[in-house]
């Protein structure tokens, strides 16, 4: 079937819309709601179920490339990304990203990393609902943990496709980050973990057969090209929409939506 019928580019047109501005409102890099229509998109063009997956999660990691640029100028424009941190976890998050791209991704089946997606997800999502307040002595650690802290944040990310911040807003809210500026910096973080995380796509599936035309390896080019040029549109938005919101309603819909997911993820694991 022809990749460029205006069907299918509308609905890549909307999802990439509608994940560029979730990525500048919650600095989630919009890949936890791509994968799963992605996934739909590529088994309705006969590829199978764990390679949909897998292309998928690659894909939409990739997106993450252009959506985290246009996201963090958003962001930067009114102070709010802490870029100490940044440095801090990045050298982590590559690490992080090249073992979960160029290793596990590859090994482990489709429907394992949709579980793992699922339950973690959860967790995250329960922890935001809580609203507990951290200690008020507890600081983000020093350089030893957060480069630890970032090498977690990129091996996750690239297990499920997503830029990290449905772990790296949560590690930084505990930390006593404030949620404006660990939105902002999970924005800026999602650069080093798509780059990272799409290299070890690339190596690992290199030797693979093309699914279907344009794909390269894990990678499926044009979707890739279509999302992130809609995405990139909308993630300024959603970062100044992001800024009007107060920090209640931040937290609630952050958690609302990483619910959803991860109900839906699960149910793909244990129905396969």
């Amino acid at each position: 079937m022809d990749f460029f019928t205006w069907p299918l580019v509308a609905e890549l047109l909307l999802l990439g819309l509608g994940t560029g501005f979730l990525a500048g409102l919650l600095g989630i890099g919009g890949g936890m709601l791509m994968v799963p229509f992605l996934t739909l998109i590529l088994s309705h063009r006969g590829v199978p179920a764990d390679m949909s997956v897998k292309m998928a999660i690659a894909t939409s990691m990739a997106t993450i490339l252009f959506t985290s640029l246009s996201s963090v100028r958003a962001h930067h424009q009114r102070g709010a990304v802490r870029w100490e941190l940044v440095r801090g976890m990045a050298p982590g998050i590559v690490l992080g990203g090249l073992l979960a791209g160029a290793g596990a991704f590859a090994m482990l089946k489709g429907q394992v990393l949709a579980g793992v997606f699922g339950l973690f997800v959860s967790f995250s999502a329960t922890q935001m609902l809580r609203n507990k307040k951290p200690a008020p002595s507890r600081q983000m650690p020093g350089m030893a943990g957060q480069t630890a802290a970032g090498t977690g944040i990129g091996f996750l990310s690239g297990l499920v496709g997503a830029g990290g911040g449905f772990v790296s807003v949560p590690f930084m809210t505990w930390c006593n980050v404030p949620i404006h500026n660990a939105v902002a910096t999970s924005a800026a973080l999602g650069f080093p973990i798509a780059l990272a995380n799409t290299v070890g796509y690339v190596v690992g599936g290199w030797n693979l057969p093309s699914a279907l035309p344009g794909a390269v390896g894990f990678l499926y080019l044009p979707a890739l090209a279509v999302i992130a040029t809609a995405s990139v549109t909308m993630a300024p938005l959603g970062a100044r929409t992001a800024h009007a919101m107060d920090v209640g309603q931040l937290k609630k819909a952050f958690a609302l939506l990483l619910y959803g997911l991860a109900s839906y993820m699960l149910w793909k694991a244990f129905a396969q």
